[in-house]
């Protein structure tokens, strides 16, 4: 028997993990998947807009949040802030710490995006002039269509430029993954460096597609090589950084003791009375239960199949059939693409400290939600699901360690 179980491998269940295994707790992590980090660009956002406008400061606008049903409700402001520091702490090599302000990267189609923690090679230094700079047998990424637009979005000017050097001899589309890999070797990043010196002319600084190294980031390197700041701009998943986010969080977590099962899936659990005692993981043919003291549940919403609608419109929790809020309104997806579609606000409803409510009553007094399964928030119109993951995973491990006052 183990402290706790964590089921998702996320950004919530990893926070909730590593941070109770560096309390001293027994921690197994059960995932049937990899978790969506490898799908995140790589950095946290907290808030990046409220009412449809830019957040400069997501911590004092949390402050103003008035809506009762999103999860920053339950969440004090204090308790985001304190569990994101805590979070950026666990990777200082990766992460640059917070400064309780809203900080603009670049993307691949030239926006700029706002976030509140960012990976050293994101680092906008505001140039006067950028090189935009990609490999012509990458996907997704046009130096041209970036550098028009960031003219467009910003006061840089700002040129695009085209390398040719294959990531593998002979291919002539390659994908991120392909050029990260080959940029690992240091052979291939000095040839990648020379090919960016001899085409880009005297501009400030360089933008170059988010494929800066797999195991390590050569952000670093390449300053030096090339002599003026590095952009990493970010790329549609999968996403280089999101991969280096989560392996760094998997190494941080097993080298706390964290037992991590991967590629099995959780099919059931036992109750007694009004505590789950054990869930049923489907492994190797068969059935095998983990009994626990407390359960972290960071499934993930709708993306990962943890909430499902079927052919009825009837919305479900699949895996212990919890109650959800917002699922029996009829107008929950609209004709227009732009709207607020109320069906992303569906989840389940939590008390202060994440546990499970139905009508106001706790379900099961040791089961805590985190993260996706959360009502009430469009995290990707806010820009705020990592900040939400984070801070419900440390809101529930506060009260399994026994810290809520």
């Amino acid at each position: 028997m183990t402290d706790t179980v964590v089921i998702g491998a996320g950004l919530a269940g990893l926070t909730a993990a590593i941070r109770l295994a560096e309390e001293g707790q027994s921690v197994t992590l059960l995932t049937f998947g990899v978790g969506g980090i490898q799908l995140s660009q790589g950095t946290i956002d907290v808030l990046g807009y409220r009412d449809n406008k830019l957040t400069p400061k997501p911590f004092t606008s949390l402050a103003k949040t008035s809506d009762p049903g999103h999860p920053y409700s339950i969440l004090a402001p204090s308790t985001v802030e304190k569990a994101v520091d805590w979070f950026a702490a666990q990777l200082p090599d990766l992460l640059l710490p917070g400064d309780e302000a809203n900080h603009l990267v670049p993307t691949a189609l030239g926006a700029m995006r706002p976030t509140y923690l960012r990976q050293p090679s994101m680092v906008w230094p505001d140039p006067g002039s950028v090189a935009v700079v990609g490999p012509r047998q990458i996907k997704d990424f046009y130096p041209e269509l970036m550098a028009a637009n960031l003219e467009r979005t910003t006061t840089v000017k700002a040129t695009g430029y085209h390398i040719d050097l294959p990531a593998r001899e002979g291919e002539v589309d390659s994908s991120p993954i392909v050029y990260a890999q080959a940029l690992d070797d240091s052979e291939f990043l000095m040839r990648f460096a020379k090919a960016i010196s001899s085409v880009i002319s005297n501009e400030d600084a360089i933008c170059l597609p988010a494929i800066l190294g797999l195991r390590t980031c050569a952000h670093m390197t390449l300053v030096e090589a090339l002599g003026r700041p590095v952009i990493e701009t970010l790329l549609p998943p999968p996403s280089i950084p999101g991969m280096r986010l989560n392996e760094a969080l998997l190494t941080r977590a097993k080298a706390l003791g964290v037992r991590v099962i991967l590629g099995s899936k959780v099919t059931g659990f036992e109750t007694q009375k009004s505590r789950v005692t054990s869930v049923i993981l489907h492994q190797a043919g068969r059935d095998q239960g983990y009994s626990a003291d407390n359960f972290v549940y960071a499934g993930g919403g709708f993306e990962s199949g943890a909430l499902a609608m079927d052919s009825y419109g009837k919305i479900s929790e699949t895996l212990f059939g919890l109650p959800l809020v917002g699922a029996d309104q009829d107008d929950l997806i609209t004709g227009d693409y732009w709207a607020d579609q109320k069906l992303f606000r569906v989840g389940v409803e939590v008390d202060e400290i994440m546990r499970v409510l139905d009508k106001k009553k706790v379900v099961y007094s040791n089961l805590y939600a985190t993260g996706g399964l959360l009502a009430g928030a469009t995290r990707w119109v806010e820009k705020s699901g990592d900040g939400i993951a984070i801070a419900s995973a440390y809101r529930a491990t506060e009260s399994i360690l026994g810290e809520v006052k």
